[in-house]
Parts: structure tokens; C-alpha cells; sequence
């Protein structure tokens, strides 16, 4: 099944180098499949934040979950290959937007979710975006976020020399600023309501986590 999904997504990029890194991501990240699960039994919308070219949202149509998805980056070329593959595809009720989470956040009730770039903000960027973003998630809602965190793992050292090597191909458009611990997590989401974190980085070296806030 999810070598069918990665080549469905894949096929409507352009350029051999995009369909063969839609394809080896969604075989290989464990990150959509982990979103899938958690938000498997909801209908409500959903906010992703660092949507990039919008796998998330296309994996989860792929696998049957049908409400609103609106993806906002930061990155506007990212943004318009998720809108112009959304239409190849023909998906329905997806939308993609250039935004800086930094300057705020939509109005949104329901879930959200922010996908590895929290790196790219300072502390207390992070702590407002993540205070931001639990205020949007309504009663029985969640709030799901992958993330390395900050130790003093061998995994930690190799994502941080990932998120570099991708700055310098340009694949990202800035250097990592700061790596939030599991303990900045407790702290920021505990009074919203229950926190966990688990490790998500399957077969890859990185020091990524799934963290979860569950809203009652």
C-alpha cells in the first residue's frame, strides 16, 4: 500500500530528481504514517504548519481521511507545487499559503499540526507558536509535532548536520536557530492539556520525536 501511495503522489512532480524524493520520503518517513494514526478517527480540519509541497495532506487523502487541510510554509516554491499537484491529483478541500508562523497564525478550531520546523525559531518564538497553535485545537483535538530534540544523542548531532547540509543545497531556505528538549514541550503544553512524546525516527538516524497534545 504505501508503495502504491508514494508512486500515485510521486508521478505528478515535475523532474526526476522531485518524483524520486516524493517517493523515497513516503516510503521511508515514518512521519506520515505516524500522523495518520493519530488523526485516523477525527473529522475535524486541520492547520498544517510547514506543510512544504503538501505529502502530508496527499498521503492522508491517499489513505481516506477527507476534511479540510489548509498547508502554510514558509517557502513560496514549495507552496505552489503542493497547489499545482492538488489539482493533477484532484483533491478537494486542500488549500496551501506562503505564511511566516512567526507573524502569527490563522484562525483554525480543530487539529494542527507543525512539522519539523521549530528548529527555525528562537525560544520564545517557539513558545508562542506552540501556545498559538494549542489555543486552535478544539476539545478532543490534538496537537501533533515532530521535532528533534535537543540531547546529548549521536542521532541529535546527525540531524543537526542534516538540517545544515539542506540549508547549504538550498533545499532549505535557513540554518537551524534552536532545538527545543523534551522538557520545553512538558512545560509549553501541559496546561493546555495531556502531553506525550515518543521517538519517530524508525530506520532513519535522526533524533526525531512525535510529540502529541491531547485537548480534553
Amino acid at each position: 500500500m504505501t508503495a502504491q501511495i508514494a508512486k500515485k503522489l510521486s508521478a505528478p512532480f515535475p523532474g526526476i530528481w522531485a518524483r524520486s524524493y516524493v517517493s523515497s520520503k513516503v516510503k521511508t518517513d515514518p512521519l506520515y504514517g505516524a500522523v495518520y494514526e493519530e488523526l485516523r478517527e477525527t473529522g475535524l480540519p486541520l492547520l498544517d504548519l510547514g506543510c512544504g509541497m503538501g505529502l502530508l495532506a496527499f498521503y492522508l487523502r491517499e489513505k481516506g481521511l477527507n476534511f479540510p487541510i489548509h498547508g502554510l510554509d514558509y517557502d513560496a516554491r514549495k507552496v505552489e507545487a503542493a497547489r499545482r499537484v492538488t489539482g493533477l491529483l484532484g483533491h478537494r478541500s486542500l488549500s496551501f499559503d506562503t505564511h511566516d508562523a512567526r507573524g502569527g497564525l490563522p484562525e483554525h478550531v480543530g487539529n494542527v499540526s507543525i512539522l519539523d520546523i521549530l528548529q527555525f525559531f528562537t525560544p520564545p518564538e517557539q513558545e508562542t507558536l506552540l501556545n498559538l497553535a494549542a489555543d486552535r485545537v478544539l476539545p478532543g483535538g490534538k496537537l501533533v509535532i515532530r521535532s528533534g530534540l535537543r540531547d546529548d544523542s549521536w542521532r541529535f548531532k546527525v540531524t543537526v548536520a542534516g538540517d545544515l547540509l539542506a540549508k547549504a543545497s538550498f533545499w532549505m531556505k535557513a540554518a537551524p536557530t534552536h532545538y527545543p528538549a523534551a522538557a520545553d514541550f512538558e512545560r509549553i503544553l501541559s496546561p493546555h492539556g495531556e502531553v506525550r512524546i515518543v521517538p519517530l525516527w524508525g530506520g532513519t538516524p535522526f533524533n526525531n520525536h512525535l510529540i502529541v497534545l491531547e485537548v480534553g
